[in-house]
């Protein structure tokens, strides 16, 4: 029940549990989606800089923007696992990690910052800082029990692994915030390369049931027991007033067997604490925040754009596919699918955002 410490895109009802984020009206009404590219394969992140759309595409390895026509005049080329991109004036930062594809194990990840002006770029080396500090060591997970017959089946519980996945990237005040999926962590990140640590995400715990047990082909000894996932953090947003937002995955399996338990979270940099704002996402792999207290999350498992605002969550666009979403100044949602055998990947337009 380990999951998959890298970031990999490729039942049971939980309750939404939802906090008001901001002064809010209701979501707006469903919409349907305006295809303006299908020339991406892995648009993980998209970022609005004024008049342009940027999107990293981790199937590329590039970070681009798009074009009038729908094409992706590339701006960085050969990025080694391209999933985040921000913007600050005319710094460009954007993240990349080096993986074995085979044993899906990531040996080097980070956030790139391009001045104008500056031949160089300043690499932040996110694995290093992991190696170094490693924020999540003292949080534990895995099964509450040494059961042999429960240790068999899950393994023994055991504290935070030495990863790093610098997923996403956001500019907040002279800096950057780097969401880390393999750390379970958020980082600071300065335009020189410093980094220290914003805040650590909690174990998502399950306890496990009967048919969960079945569902899964597990042995009745696995019943009745709480198995702590690690938080796995996809995307960071700064609203207004310097809030930070989050969305996370819950680790291990989120397909019906476990149901739906990504989540979206409020962090304070002045005192590290992270509080649940919703749960019960599908695939949480990124969000947006949009105008009068909205905010959206991709839902990738969910094939939907969900809207979260004081009247609780409900659905902005049926999108299967969608692994990003981002805001434009004057509300417009933007939103991205992944590509597949049956067709391109899109970057979509949602009106009314």
């Amino acid at each position: 029940m380990h999951h998959a410490r890298s970031l990999v895109i490729g039942g049971v009802a939980v309750g939404l549990a939802v906090a008001a984020p901001a002064t809010a009206t209701a979501a707006p009404k469903p919409t349907h989606p305006v295809t303006v590219s299908t020339a991406v394969g892995a648009p993980f992140n998209l970022e609005i800089d004024g008049s342009r759309v940027l999107v990293a595409d981790g199937a590329f390895g590039t970070v681009g923007s798009l074009r009038h026509d729908g094409s992706v005049a590339p701006l960085v080329t050969d990025v080694a696992g391209a999933s985040g991109v921000a913007t600050r004036g005319a710094l460009l930062a954007y993240t990349s990690t080096v993986s074995n594809e085979e044993t899906m194990e990531n040996f080097q990840s980070g956030l790139n910052i391009r001045r104008p002006g500056h031949h160089a770029t300043v690499y932040a080396d996110t694995m290093a800082y992991e190696r170094a500090h490693n924020p999540d060591g003292d949080t534990e997970y895995g099964p509450r029990s040494t059961d042999p017959c429960v240790e068999a089946v899950v393994g023994p519980r055991y504290s935070g692994l030495i990863d790093s996945h610098a997923y996403s990237v956001a500019s907040y005040a002279n800096g950057w915030l780097v969401a880390d999926a393999g750390a379970n962590d958020l980082m600071a990140v300065s335009d020189s390369g410093k980094i220290s640590t914003v805040a650590v995400f909690p174990a998502q715990p399950i306890t496990v049931t009967a048919q969960q047990a079945h569902d899964l082909d597990m042995p009745d000894c696995m019943i009745g027991v709480t198995y702590d996932f690690e938080a796995v953090p996809t995307d960071v947003e700064v609203g207004p007033g310097g809030s930070i937002y989050v969305t996370t995955l819950p680790g291990g399996p989120e397909g019906p067997e476990l149901g739906a338990r990504g989540s979206l979270w409020k962090v304070n940099p002045s005192t590290h604490e992270v509080t649940q704002l919703a749960t019960g996402f599908a695939g949480a792999t990124n969000l947006a925040i949009g105008k009068h207290g909205n905010i959206y999350v991709a839902e990738l498992f969910g094939g939907k754009v969900s809207t979260v605002n004081a009247a609780g969550v409900s659905t902005l666009a049926v999108l299967p596919g969608v692994v990003s979403v981002e805001t434009a100044p004057n509300g417009t949602v933007y939103a991205a699918t992944m590509g597949s055998e049956e067709g391109p990947g899109t970057i979509v337009k949602l009106a009314n955002g």
